[in-house]
């Protein structure tokens, strides 16, 4: 059976973190969370570790939550959904918090978590044909788990119109935003990051870890285990009613959800 992260460590300590389902896109369920977040906990306990750089294998960065596995959810029993919830939650907060840089590089498709994925890197490089979309509420669900990075990234305004909306958004509109900090052509993400790289190895490794750590707790980004908490509730629960099978029904049939006004004959 294939991994579902891959992680590999260079002689530098550049280690890559590879999303690995390009069947569907990279679409995460809880193996596809277990192993990151084990990933996750290696690399942190790994002495010399100078940069993660998250990336997805495929055609595509990252396609959010695994639908089928969502759809499997809502009727999965409370404790087992609840569980699913605080393992993302848990593994966006060990992203969010890594001790040493991080680097997301998108190509492709990036919707739902895969977005909060890229606002928990410190850093992130889009190529050109990168879409984007937070696609939770289409569904009748929410993005609790990546609701504080995402707030952290783009700010209140932004993910009040995007996180409403699921509207999808270019590179060019990302940019602006400021989930990302460079676009680059298709096929030129390594090239681009080449440079981000170097400076990071430039830099004194104690002395980033700790501007790191001011800078979150300066931002007052850690989040409490009792908010945690809450962001897993919120998203458990929410895959349990009425909308969320509604939602996810309408998406598996390639129909609008019945929430959808209907045109007046009048």
């Amino acid at each position: 059976m294939t991994a579902p992260v891959l992680v590999d460590i260079d002689r530098r300590g550049v280690a890559t973190v590879a999303l690995n389902r390009p069947s569907v896109n990279n679409a995460y369920d809880d193996a596809l969370i277990a192993a990151l977040a084990s990933g996750l906990a290696r690399l942190a306990a790994t002495p010399g570790i100078r940069l993660v750089v998250l990336r997805g294998n495929g055609k595509h960065f990252q396609a959010g939550a695994d639908l089928a596995y969502l759809r499997r959810l809502t009727a999965a029993p409370a404790d087992e959904n609840l569980e699913f919830s605080r393992a993302t939650v848990a593994v966006i907060a060990a992203l969010a918090s890594f001790p040493a840089p991080t680097l997301a590089l998108v190509h492709g498709g990036c919707f739902g978590g895969g977005v909060g994925m890229v606002a928990a890197c410190d850093m992130a490089v889009a190529s050109d044909d990168a879409i984007f979309s937070l696609t939770e509420v289409r569904w009748g669900i929410t993005p609790a788990p990546v609701v504080p990075v995402l707030v952290a990234a783009i700010g209140t305004r932004a993910l009040g119109r995007y996180g409403l909306t699921a509207e999808r958004f270019d590179a060019a509109e990302a940019l602006r935003l400021g989930l990302l900090h460079a676009v680059c052509p298709a096929g030129g993400l390594d090239e681009a990051a080449a440079p981000i790289i170097e400076g990071v190895l430039l830099a004194a490794p104690e002395a980033v870890a700790a501007t790191k750590r001011l800078i979150r707790e300066t931002a007052g980004l850690a989040t409490a285990p009792e908010f945690r908490e809450t962001l897993a509730v919120e998203a458990a629960t929410r895959r349990h009613s009425a909308e969320a099978k509604e939602g996810l029904a309408s998406f598996a049939e390639k129909r609008k959800p019945r929430w959808y006004p209907v045109p007046s004959n009048g």
